[in-house]
């Protein structure tokens, strides 16, 4: 092979990885799902289930409190829901604020030691009476009619999660930026996608209910709950769903550098989970559910260590075609656009919408990137610290 044949090699590979994970994945689902009738949305329980709502916390003064008045509007039986905050050891104001409801039924338990967030939903598992566990955030806003919605796909005895849909908002309920609002809203489709052709396979973060049995199996501390409740769910024969109309409201972050931490911290945390739960991509045992897991984590996961090898083949075109320059030259422009978009956002908020697309994109890519360095790294994840997003009413 020669040097122009391995450049082209070196290109082509991250490319092709690329363009399936984002793009022929998501055009093979859409095909095979065309053929198929969605589920009809299930109607409400003669008798609703006991619930018990988790809220991990950690230095959330600013937060808990709109995320409680919230949880109480929930349109559910009062009789049949419990609210536990677990506060991680915070050192602020979060365990005063949340005392201050417990004439409201708003229970608290305070660990004197930091663990991080799977750590404290560990903990939180013998405190919680409900017959469905429901994880969410403090930064989190529920509508009132989506803890019902959510309940009620777990009649289905096949299914052990139920996973909200996420949708971006700015400060004051307005949409959030064009980048980060534009990948939820198309996450949240393949979701869809997954669902009808069987199961998805990671829940939201944000919002997502398990049945009490499978939340009380414990999950290693650096490993991400939310991910790993999917794949425990299928690995005792569940199914787990997206459910469309279970709405939460998910505030954009504080700033591209906070994004591209939360990025980097949960793909880290991700490539783990996949590592702990690696026997689930096999297909000849798990199928299709195999495949999903191969395609959507695994190959889009891929794709930024890949481009480093697409990097070295440009460079190694570079010196004898011109069109190698030009490329070399873009990818420059698009790791400045990058480093810009992140250190100094106020700067790159004037630029043309596409613009600030791309270097969401090569932000996100390099956020991987770091994530890859970070979980190969001995010692496993840094300790849990939450996302700081903007607080909505």
């Amino acid at each position: 092979m020669g040097l122009t044949e391995l450049g082209v090699a070196l290109i082509a590979i991250p490319v092709g990885v690329g363009l399936y994970a984002y793009v022929g994945y998501p055009l093979a689902l859409w095909l095979l799902a065309a053929g198929r009738r969605a589920a009809p949305a299930p109607g409400e329980p003669r008798d609703w289930p006991t619930v018990s709502i988790s809220l991990p916390a950690y230095n959330e003064e600013a937060a808990i409190g709109g995320a409680l008045d919230a949880l109480l509007k929930l349109d559910y039986p009062a009789d049949r829901l419990q609210i536990l905050v677990v506060s991680d050891a915070s050192s602020d104001a979060t365990d005063e604020i949340v005392r201050g409801y417990s004439d409201r039924g708003v229970e608290l338990l305070s660990l004197s030691e930091r663990g991080g967030k799977t750590a404290a939903e560990n903990a939180a598992a013998e405190h919680l009476r409900g017959d469905i566990v429901v994880n969410t955030d403090a930064s989190i806003r529920l509508l009132p009619e989506s803890l019902k919605r959510l309940v009620a796909a777990l009649q289905d005895e096949r299914v052990g999660v139920a996973s909200g849909r996420d949708v971006s908002v700015g400060a004051e309920g307005t949409e959030a930026v064009a980048g980060e609002t534009g990948y939820v809203g198309y996450e949240m489709w393949i979701r869809s996608l997954e669902t009808r052709l069987g199961s998805i396979i990671g829940a939201s973060g944000c919002y997502y209910a398990t049945r009490r049995d499978l939340h009380a199996i414990p999950v290693p501390e650096h490993l991400s709950r939310d991910f790993a409740a999917a794949l425990k769910a299928r690995m005792h024969g569940f199914r787990s769903v997206h459910v469309h109309d279970a709405i939460c409201l998910v505030p954009r972050t504080g700033s591209p550098r906070a994004e591209f931490r939360r990025k980097r911290r949960t793909i880290a945390r991700g490539l783990e989970t996949l590592w702990h739960f690696r026997s689930l991509m096999n297909p000849f045992r798990y199928g299709g559910f195999a495949l999903k897991l191969i395609s959507h984590k695994l190959c889009r996961w891929l794709v930024p260590p890949l481009l480093v090898l697409a990097l070295a083949g440009v460079l190694m075109l570079a010196v004898t075609r011109p069109w190698a320059r030009i490329l070399a030259a873009a990818c420059a422009g698009g790791l400045l656009l990058s480093w810009v978009t992140v250190k100094w956002p106020e700067r790159a908020r004037p630029l043309p919408r596409i613009v600030n697309l791309a270097g969401f994109a090569v932000s996100a890519n390099v956020a991987a990137a770091a994530a890859w360095v970070e979980a190969l790294r001995a010692g496993g994840s840094a300790i849990w610290e939450p996302t700081r997003r903007e607080t909505i009413s």
